[in-house]
């Protein structure tokens, strides 16, 4: 019979005195939905109501696009290098979403007993609704502040109250909450996400 057969080269079972064994392993936090419905609607509400501040600023800071009057009946042309600002009333829309969406995923963050998905949707959806109430408030809002009140005279140039045409732009809002919350939730790297104080 070899050295190498046998039960005494065989891997030991027996548990070292080093090791402890597990009696109760940590269970993982649940996630929260009915505790934190009440305060998701409180957020999504608050958010809704930013629309009128973020429409008022947008049709004050949006350049308009000024044109001349060619024609005795009030026909409009075109000034060279005027119609960029249909671009640049989009872009001055879009970062004040953006910027208004990262401010909002930091302050709900913020609300260290709520994180959690429930009031990040919440988040989410509140900013959207408040950029899509803001496209449809910001050029009415626009269009009384850059109101022509008479005729214009053969030659005089005008300015065409700024517009919104496309949709699309409303999407950066959600973006900027989305950017702001999961970066924090990243940096925190708790399963309860610090919910629980102490």
């Amino acid at each position: 019979m070899s050295e190498s057969s046998g039960p005494a080269h065989r891997p030991s079972a027996v548990v070292g005195p080093w090791s402890v064994p597990v009696l109760f392993r940590e269970r993982r936090p649940r996630v929260v939905v009915k505790a934190d419905l009440l305060p998701a609607v409180s957020v999504l509400g608050v958010l809704t109501l930013l629309s009128f501040p973020l429409a008022f600023a947008w049709s004050r800071l949006a350049p308009p696009e000024r044109v001349r009057i060619v024609d005795a009946d009030g026909t409009q042309g075109a000034l060279e290098l005027e119609s960029w600002h249909r671009f640049d009333d989009l872009a001055v829309f879009g970062f004040l979403l953006l910027g208004l969406g990262i401010v909002v995923g930091v302050v709900v963050w913020l609300l260290r007993e709520r994180r959690g998905p429930v009031v990040f949707l919440a988040a989410v959806a509140g900013v959207a609704l408040a950029g899509a109430l803001a496209k449809l408030l910001g050029p009415t809002w626009a269009n009384m502040h850059y109101a022509i009140t008479t005729p214009p005279a053969l030659g005089t140039v005008i300015e065409l109250a700024p517009r919104l045409e496309s949709w699309w732009v409303v999407l950066t809002g959600p973006l900027g909450v989305s950017i702001a919350y999961s970066l924090l939730a990243t940096w925190n790297g708790r399963d309860d996400l610090g919910r629980r104080l102490g």
